[in-house]
């Protein structure tokens, strides 16, 4: 298949492009500067979001569209960040409903990235795609629009999912490094009251479950990506100090994180328990279902 990944080179893009390379796809990464990357086997760079770059007269014709591309939300939300972190995301979505418009054949799906906090928090309701949300903050107004542009692709007749992303687990990048650097040094510990929901999820089972959602076509409209064991806090700490073999004892104040956060403490001080019932009713078996087994596999 020929697919198109907009932030191709980033921290889930480049897994997802190395994983689509290796079962034999050709993968058109779409970047603001073509010229600095080199083509390589099943891999163009073609350039976007750029004034002059026109990248439906670089493309083949598609099979799929992965949408990955935003600025990062693990930073401060100051006026100007949250700004950045809406308009990037929308104007990424324009710019791919722009050129599927124009092309005289169009991809059969396209996959764009959302995220579990479309649903708001709550330590205590359980989410499924079928869920409302449950209250509204900042990260679900970013997730409610984006999803709302990204539908425009149906106009076109073609089969839309919003892969509703979790805490997503690596060793590499992501909020893990961050949560484990504490416990390496011999002081980590439950995080606020600890009883705040994370639906995470390894990196690998990601990857996998954008590919499941390309490839089925009964799989459209919202994905939780999700592994089906979310855990609380306090739990989650526990299991990654025993999977580095470090004590789980000093406490953080929620206080703390908020004082050294601002609004974004929500990503560590709240949370949702959001279940994957669609990738499960459609028969996908997780490689990391556990919690234990995803740390023990990224600790090891």
């Amino acid at each position: 298949m020929n697919i198109a990944i907009a932030g191709g080179t980033g921290f889930i893009g480049s897994a997802l492009t190395g994983y689509l390379t290796g079962l034999g796809h050709h993968v058109y990464i779409l970047t603001r500067n073509s010229t600095s990357r080199q083509n390589k086997d099943r891999i163009t760079f073609v350039e976007w979001l750029r004034p002059d770059a026109r990248p439906e007269n670089h493309l083949p014709d598609l099979d799929a569209v992965v949408n990955l591309a935003g600025t990062s939300i693990n930073k401060r939300w100051t006026a100007e960040n949250k700004k950045s972190i809406l308009q990037s995301r929308l104007d990424a979505v324009k710019e791919i409903n722009r050129f599927i418009s124009i092309m005289d054949h169009k991809p059969d799906v396209v996959v764009n990235a959302s995220a579990v906090g479309w649903y708001g928090t709550s330590r205590t309701d359980e989410f499924t795609e079928k869920s409302s949300p449950a209250d509204r903050d900042f990260l679900q107004y970013v997730c409610e629009h984006w999803e709302k542009e990204a539908s425009r692709a149906t106009e076109e007749d073609i089969r839309i999912v919003y892969a509703r992303f979790g805490l997503i687990l690596d060793d590499s990048e992501g909020a893990l490094p961050l949560m484990m650097l504490p416990y390496k040094f011999f002081a980590g510990g439950p995080i606020g009251s600890g009883n705040q929901w994370y639906s995470w999820v390894h990196l690998q089972d990601v990857i996998q479950l954008l590919h499941f959602a390309i490839i089925h076509e009964n799989v459209e409209g919202p994905l939780n990506v999700t592994a089906p064991n979310p855990e609380r806090m306090k739990k989650f700490g526990k299991k990654l100090a025993a999977a580095l073999s470090r004590p789980h004892w000093a406490p953080v104040p929620a206080f703390f994180i908020r004082n050294l956060l601002g609004e974004m403490s929500l990503l560590i001080l709240e949370g949702q328990k959001a279940i994957p019932q669609k990738a499960l009713a459609q028969g996908y078996t997780f490689t990391y279902p556990t919690l234990d087994k995803a740390l023990n596999n990224i600790t090891s």
